[in-house]
C-alpha cells in the first residue's frame, strides 16, 4: 500500500480551497483518506497554508511520499529542512539543539524574506496608485482649461452687446462732410 501526502479539493467554482491528507494511492482525489494534516488556501497573495509539522514529519519518516504540489508546500513551510535536520540528528551529525537553532535561523531569515516581498508589493501598488492620481490630475486639469476656453469663447460669441456698443460708437465719432466744410473754414 504506497501511502500518499496529496490534496482534497473543496471550495467551489473558481475558488478552490484544498486539505493536505495522507491517502492511499489507490484512492480517489477526494475519496477515502487515513489523517488531514493542514488546509491550503491558493487564493490570497501569499497563500494561506496551515499545517501541523509534527504529524507531517512523522509520515515523511514513516515512508508517505508527497505530490509535487504537497511536496513544495511542505518545502515552503519548512518541513522538509526540519526533517533533513532530524535525519542528521539521528545519523549524530549535530545535536538536537544545533538541529533546533539552524531551523530558527532559517524560519526568521523566511520571515523576513517574505515580510520584505510584501512590503516590497505594497510599495509598488502605492506607487502606482500615486500615478494614477498624477496622470488624473492632469487630464482634469486639461479639461478645466478646455471648459474654460470654450466657456469664454461662448461668452464672447452670445454677448454680441458690447461689441454692437463699440461699433456705435465709432460712427458716432464720424464727422459728415458738411461739418467737415464747416469746420475747414
Amino acid at each position: 500500500m504506497a501511502v500518499k501526502m496529496r490534496l482534497q479539493r473543496f471550495g467551489k467554482k473558481g475558488q478552490p480551497f484544498y486539505h493536505i491528507v495522507i491517502a492511499d494511492g489507490r484512492a480517489p482525489r477526494d475519496g477515502r483518506f487515513i489523517e488531514k494534516i493542514g488546509t491550503y488556501n491558493p487564493l490570497p497573495n501569499p497563500a494561506e497554508i496551515a499545517i501541523d509539522m509534527d504529524k507531517a514529519i512523522q509520515w515523511l519518516q514513516n515512508g508517505a511520499q508527497p505530490t509535487d504540489t504537497v511536496n513544495a508546500i511542505l518545502s515552503y513551510k519548512g518541513i522538509l529542512y526540519r526533517n533533513h535536520l532530524l535525519k542528521g540528528v539521528a545519523k549524530g551529525a549535530l545535536t538536537l539543539e544545533q538541529a533546533d537553532a539552524k531551523f530558527e535561523t532559517w524560519m526568521k531569515e523566511k520571515e523576513q524574506r517574505i515580510t520584505s516581498k510584501l512590503n516590497a508589493r505594497d510599495q509598488k501598488k502605492r506607487a502606482e496608485q500615486r500615478e494614477r492620481l498624477e496622470a488624473e490630475k492632469k487630464v482634469n486639469e486639461a479639461r478645466q482649461a478646455e471648459i474654460t476656453r470654450k466657456r469664454a469663447a461662448e461668452a464672447a460669441a452670445n454677448n454680441p452687446a458690447p461689441v454692437a456698443a463699440e461699433e456705435e460708437a465709432a460712427p458716432a465719432e464720424e464727422v459728415t462732410p458738411a461739418e467737415e466744410a464747416t469746420a475747414a473754414e
